[in-house]
């Protein structure tokens, strides 16, 4: 069985998913709601807590969907 997860890392997964969304098209805003609905419903996590878990650690989420910041992507050219 595997061991429970902690509350850090329910925000850091429902903040990827959110984060995901974000920088998809508005197409998919019907799509994101029922998907985050879910997970945050899973995740026993209200949508304050992963908003401020995401203020937090956006550049951290951000490398986890491979995302790099305008500085990281400028210098890199």
């Amino acid at each position: 069985m595997a061991r429970p997860r902690t509350k850090a890392e329910r925000l850091f997964s429902a903040a990827v998913v959110r984060r995901s969304f974000e920088l998809q098209d508005r197409d998919y805003a019907a799509g994101f709601r029922f998907v985050y609905e879910g997970v945050l419903r899973d995740l026993e996590l209200e949508p304050a807590e992963v908003d401020a878990y995401l203020v937090e650690h956006v550049a951290e989420i951000d490398a986890a969907i491979g995302r790099r910041g305008e500085k990281q992507q400028k210098q890199q050219k």
